[in-house]
């Protein structure tokens, strides 16, 4: 095992590893109840998502481990899914199986970028200020989910500014909803307040945060996953962890592989990839479609590497020089970029909309966590919980909230690299970092702080600091919200 993942020569440990891999299993379990949440509502079955979800986890991230030796984890992504329900499915009109369909192609397409170094060089292009904003931005990112997660805030939005409910016109007059409010959009006179703390969630979230600081700032040993266990515990008599949850699961596993019949392989059937291209009228909107699985995808995940691996060293300046010449899957960087598009279209097979390297991992690499290893774990972990689910439900999301708040607030620190007083480095560091947060998303901060540089260099008649794949990655960004605003 010490020569496998080379754990001396990355100054870690087995128990660290393990640790990490734990802490970022927690971080990100959350996944394997909201993925099936918001794909069955396209028709899919719940069960056969929940599995399938389980199934793409693990094998990604174990391809991430044993071939890349990097401590990340992967699963399908939130942003992508949500993609996936209600624009390609509800918006779009495409069936489940011709959507899962089109995460498969992109797959494709990621791995044939990856081989051909497209998508190292896309990184390669990236400034270096750009690059520091990215990884701050992901801290951000990070600490809002955690804030969000742990009911810290709360909206209020006017009536005039809510657009739809359930993805349809809002109308001042009606009362009711057949099948109740499942999705509400508003405009901006949504306004954030603090929460007053009488919500007994809250005040388990705030009780967790100081706990894990405490133990953060006096260096304890796997403080993050301690963190996590004893504000699972203090939630136990304040009401919110239910013990009956270890003897009552909703999800049985001889169901779940029952209904694993219905989507493995629906992708590639007769309603799946057949059905996409029968229509010829439709090839464009379906290669359209295909490139904005394909665009977020890539950046949620060179996102996530360039601002973890850069910072902690797991990805070294050996590997990060090496893209520029590098052939075949000789780095880490190589490897883990194959991985992470290869575990796309194997979700796609099983039934499940695009797997991506999850920005959660940040967790267990604020936890020590720096080789596969760490991975191996968490896809050992992801396969269990096929079989001990009830154990990860009673973990309540004020116990990972205080952990992704802390990491957040570690990758910080990577925008002291930014000159600030530069307005020309710091409107698009401000895009490609803070507005990272307020978009809630990574590849949607990576977008408008392209623009925003390519922009500037423009005006400032500096247009050959741009690198070509910049300004193509710029041109395609605009294309894909010129896309999503006409579909």
């Amino acid at each position: 095992m010490e020569n496998f993942f080379k754990l001396k020569e990355n100054n870690t440990t087995v128990s660290t590893e393990v640790m990490a891999g734990i802490t970022t299993f927690f971080a990100m379990s959350y996944v394997i109840f909201v993925n099936p949440a918001v794909l069955s509502l396209t028709g899919m079955p719940s069960q056969a998502v929940f599995l399938s979800t389980l199934i793409a986890s693990a094998v990604g991230t174990l391809i991430m481990g044993l071939f890349a030796n990097v401590p990340y984890a992967q699963a399908p992504g939130l942003g992508l899914n949500a993609f996936f329900t209600y624009t390609v499915v509800f918006g779009l009109g495409f069936t489940w199986q011709e959507a899962l369909a089109m995460v498969f192609l992109c797959g494709l397409f990621n791995i044939l970028i990856t081989a051909t170094k497209i998508r190292k060089m896309i990184i390669r292009s990236i400034p270096d200020t750009l690059q520091q904003a990215i990884g701050g931005g992901i801290g951000v990112f990070v600490a809002y989910i955690g804030i969000k997660n742990a009911g810290f805030i709360q909206f209020t939005s006017e009536a005039d500014s809510i657009l739809s409910i359930n993805n349809s016109a809002y109308d001042a007059a009606a009362t009711t909803y057949q099948g109740g409010v499942t999705n509400v959009v508003s405009g901006g006179g949504i306004v954030p307040a603090l929460v007053n703390f009488t919500n007994p969630g809250a005040l388990l979230a705030l009780a967790g945060l100081f706990i894990t600081i405490i133990l953060v700032v006096l260096n304890v040993r796997g403080a993050i996953l301690i963190g996590i266990l004893a504000t699972t515990h203090l939630g136990i008599p304040m009401g919110i962890v239910d013990l009956l949850a270890l003897s009552q699961s909703s999800n049985s596993l001889g169901n779940a592989f029952s209904e694993l019949g219905i989507t493995f392989g629906a992708a590639l059937g007769k309603e799946g990839m057949l059905s996409l291209f029968s229509d010829a009228s439709k090839l464009p909107l379906v290669i359209m479609t295909i490139f904005a699985f394909s665009l977020t995808d890539i950046f949620d995940t060179i996102g996530t590497f360039i601002g973890t691996g850069r910072r902690t060293g797991i990805f070294s300046e050996e590997d990060e020089k090496a893209l520029d010449d590098s052939t075949g899957f000789k780095t880490k960087m190589d490897k883990a970029l194959f991985a992470d598009a290869v575990a796309t279209s194997v979700g796609a097979v099983f039934g499940t909309s695009n797997t991506t390297t999850y920005v959660e991992s940040a967790a267990g690499i604020g936890a020590g966590g720096r080789t596969g290893l760490t991975s191996v774990t968490v896809a050992i972990l992801f396969l269990l919980m096929s079989l001990f689910s009830p154990i990860i439900a009673i973990v309540p999301s004020q116990a990972t909230a205080p952990v992704l708040i802390v990491v957040g607030i570690m990758m910080m620190s990577s925008l002291l690299e930014i000159e600030w007083n530069d307005m020309e480095e710091a409107i698009p560091a401000f895009f490609a970092s803070i507005f990272m947060g307020f978009a809630y998303s990574i590849s949607y901060g990576i977008a408008a702080g392209f623009i925003f540089y390519v922009l500037i260099k423009t005006i400032k008649g500096k247009v050959k600091e741009i690198n070509p794949i910049l300004w193509v990655s710029t041109g395609l960004f605009i294309l894909n919200f010129l896309i999503l605003a006409f579909i």
